[in-house]
C-alpha cells in the first residue's frame, strides 16, 4: 500500500489473473459435469474439493477485478457450456486421473504466477492457491495407489559408484548405437505419454460428443498425433528395456449425445497443447541425446501447426475470447488527428 492506495496489478499479475479465470471457470462446467455422473464413493469427494477449489478460485478473482474495476472475463457458464443431464462419458477412474494430472499442472502454473506476482494480496492468493493444490495432488494419488490405478515410473538399479562422462557418444551418437537413458529423460518421456495417453482418451470423448464436422475432424487429428507421440515415446523406453506405461482408451463411454459444448473442448483441447510445447521444450533442455532433441523439436512443430489450426476454428466461431492486449499508440494517435 502506498498513502492507503492499493498498488496497480501489473501486466503479468493481469495474465496470470485473467488466465486463471477463464481456466477455472471451464474446470466449474467440467467438474459439475464430473460430479453429477459420479457413482464411486471414494472419488466423489475428491471431485468436489476440486469443485469446490475452482468455485473459491472464481469468487477472489471475481473480487480482485471488481475492486480494480477491470473487466470480468466471460470464460464459461454452466448454462452455456454444459448440459448436467447427459449421460456419462467418462469412467470415474477416468475423472480421478484426470484431477491428478491437472492438480501436477496446477501446482507447475501456481508456481509461475507465485514467482511472477509483486503485489502482497496476489502473492498471498497464489500461495494458497499452491497449498490448496498439493492438498489436492495427494488426495488424488492416494487414491489412485490404493485403487492399483496409479502407474508409477520405472525404477531404476541402486547407483553404487560416481562415474564421469569419458566419450563424444554420449550426446553425439546419432546413427550408431546409443547411451541408455538418463533418469532426467526417462521421466520427462514418461510424463510425456502419461500426458498424451490422457489427451487422446480426451479428445476420444470429446470426438464422440462435438457437434460441429470441423471440431470432429480437429478432435480426430489430435488423438492420431497423440497415439505417433507415445508410440515414438515408447520406442525410445523399448530400446532401454523399460516398460511402456498403459493407456486410459478403455475408460470411455459409447455416448454421443451433447456434452460440453465446442468451445469449452476446443478450449482445453488448445490449451493442453501449449502447455505440450513446454514440457517438450523442457524435454529438450534436460537431455543431452542429440536424436531425443531432435524426436521433440519434429514434434513441437506438428504440435504448433495442429494449435495454430484450433486458434483458427475458435477464431472462426468467435469462441476465442481475448486476453488483455497493450494499447496500440498507433491507432490511437491516428484516431486523435481525425477528431
Amino acid at each position: 500500500m502506498e498513502q492507503g492506495k492499493q498498488i496497480r496489478l501489473t501486466s503479468m499479475e493481469i495474465a496470470q489473473l485473467w488466465g486463471q479465470y477463464m481456466h477455472d471457470s471451464g474446470s466449474v462446467c467440467v467438474l459439475s459435469y464430473f460430479l453429477e455422473k459420479a457413482e464411486d464413493l471414494e472419488i466423489k469427494p475428491v471431485i468436489e474439493y476440486a469443485l469446490e477449489l475452482a468455485k473459491k478460485h472464481i469468487e477472489k478473482l471475481t473480487s480482485i477485478f471488481n475492486e480494480e474495476k477491470y473487466a470480468i472475463p466471460h470464460g464459461f457458464k454452466i448454462e452455456e457450456d454444459v448440459d448436467l443431464t447427459a449421460p456419462r462419458l467418462y469412467s470415474d477412474n477416468y475423472v480421478l486421473n484426470f484431477i491428478n494430472q491437472m492438480s501436477m499442472i496446477g501446482l507447475t502454473t501456481y508456481s509461475g504466477s507465485l514467482s511472477g506476482s509483486s503485489r502482497a494480496d496476489i502473492t498471498d492468493f497464489y500461495m494458497e492457491c499452491i497449498s490448496e493444490t498439493i492438498q489436492l495432488f495427494n488426495k488424488t494419488k492416494n487414491l489412485l495407489l490404493s485403487k492399483g490405478l496409479y502407474i508409477r515410473s520405472p525404477y531404476m538399479p541402486n547407483l553404487e559408484r560416481v562415474d564421469f562422462v569419458k566419450k563424444q557418444s554420449f550426446v553425439w551418437d546419432i546413427i550408431g548405437d546409443k547411451r541408455p537413458l538418463l533418469v532426467t529423460e526417462i521421466a520427462n518421456i514418461f510424463a510425456n505419454i502419461q500426458r498424451n495417453s490422457l489427451g487422446a482418451a480426451t479428445l476420444a470423448g470429446f470426438c464422440q460428443v462435438a457437434q460441429d464436422k470441423q471440431v470432429k475432424q480437429f478432435f480426430v487429428r489430435g488423438i492420431e498425433i497423440a497415439k505417433k507421440h507415445i508410440k515414438l515415446f515408447g520406442k525410445k523406453f523399448e530400446e532401454s528395456y523399460l516398460p511402456v506405461p498403459t493407456t486410459w482408451a478403455t475408460e470411455i463411454t459409447n455416448s454421443t449425445v451433447y456434452t460440453f459444448s465446442d468451445k469449452l473442448m476446443m478450449f482445453f483441447t488448445t490449451t493442453l497443447i501449449g502447455l505440450s510445447i513446454g514440457y517438450y521444450g523442457t524435454g529438450i533442455a534436460q537431455s543431452p541425446r542429440v536424436d531425443i532433441g531432435l524426436m521433440y523439436n519434429r514434434l513441437m512443430v506438428e504440435i504448433q501447426l495442429y494449435s495454430e489450426d484450433g486458434s483458427n476454428i475458435m477464431i472462426n466461431n468467435r469462441w476465442l475470447e481475448q486476453p488483455p492486449i497493450a494499447s496500440d499508440r498507433e491507432e490511437l494517435a491516428k484516431a486523435n488527428l481525425k477528431s
